[in-house]
């Protein structure tokens, strides 16, 4: 509690009482009430009890811990690429992917006044997103948490030169005045999130849905190796929606894969590619297999 701005602790202690109350209904996200994690997890079901956490860890261990069914992170943005820390934190999580959720981000500018402001707070995220807004005005990006705890700072702090990039529902919670909307720099500005929770959906299950399925791998240090090791998913006309590469350690000897596919095990498709990839494989991780929410190109 104490992490949060003074503006957001008693609405904290609120979602946490009733969270506590009813966790299977709970939600955790990361941020502040007010954020676009809060909105994400209300808009992925609107029945649950949001569950506020001052970090992404806080929120994977709130499901661990049973205070929360199931957490709702978001994974990548299609302005600003992949969240800091969301590959590394995902697989050592132990939790498993059982859905997505994809949400349109619309950034508004608030503060106690009408300006003019030297410094704007957000998430990175959201400051990636508005770089050009708030550079032709010559505002500072100043990184902060989260987005709606940017707010209540502001708010808690009292300085006129002061703003914040966040939800718009966030003036209205922590007494800001929106200066100005929309101020992302694109139009098609989304944010990808994926829902987890203790225990993995059963493919089985999903029968007569379009599927996702995600899984983390590392290739042997062989000479074509990653080569080899996606040709299974062509050869098996397995659509690959993502891959993405990270390091682990600082040696640089060992890179990490993140893949997203369209399929689930038990498509006989699907087992011969991954088989193929597990042959190539040092390790291969599933995180979760789960209904696609959107078609993509």
């Amino acid at each position: 509690m104490h992490s949060y701005p003074a503006p957001a602790q008693a609405r904290v202690q609120e979602m946490v009482e009733a969270a506590a109350a009813d966790p299977a209904r709970a939600v955790s996200f990361q941020g502040a009430p007010g954020c676009n994690g809060h909105r994400a997890a209300l808009e992925y079901d609107p029945a649950c009890l949001p569950l506020p956490c001052f970090s992404f860890e806080d929120a994977l261990d709130a499901v661990k811990d049973g205070s929360a069914a199931r957490a709702i992170i978001p994974i990548e943005n299609s302005q600003h690429g992949r969240v800091a820390d969301i590959h590394f934190l995902l697989p050592e999580s132990g939790l498993s992917i059982v859905g997505e959720h994809f949400m349109e981000i619309r950034h508004s500018l608030m503060a106690l006044g009408d300006g003019p402001f030297a410094a704007a707070y957000s998430h990175p995220q959201a400051l990636g997103q508005s770089r050009v807004f708030l550079r032709t005005r010559g505002i500072v990006p100043m990184a902060y948490a989260d987005t709606a705890g940017a707010a209540a700072y502001v708010a808690e702090m009292g300085d006129p030169a002061a703003a914040a990039i966040a939800p718009k529902i966030a003036a209205e919670l922590y007494g800001l005045k929106v200066i100005a909307d929309d101020v992302q720099d694109a139009s098609d500005n989304m944010t990808r999130f994926v829902v987890l929770a203790p225990q993995p959906l059963d493919p089985a299950s999903l029968a007569g849905q379009t599927t996702m399925t995600t899984f983390v791998f590392e290739v042997k240090n062989i000479p074509a190796a990653l080569y080899k090791a996606l040709g299974g998913f062509a050869t098996n006309g397995v659509n690959m929606t993502k891959l993405e590469s990270y390091q682990k350690g600082a040696s640089f000897a060992a890179t990490t894969f993140y893949a997203d596919i369209v399929g689930a095990p038990g498509d006989p498709a699907v087992d011969r590619a991954l088989e193929e990839l597990a042959f190539h494989c040092k390790e291969l991780r599933m995180l979760g297999t789960y209904p696609q929410e959107r078609g993509r190109g």
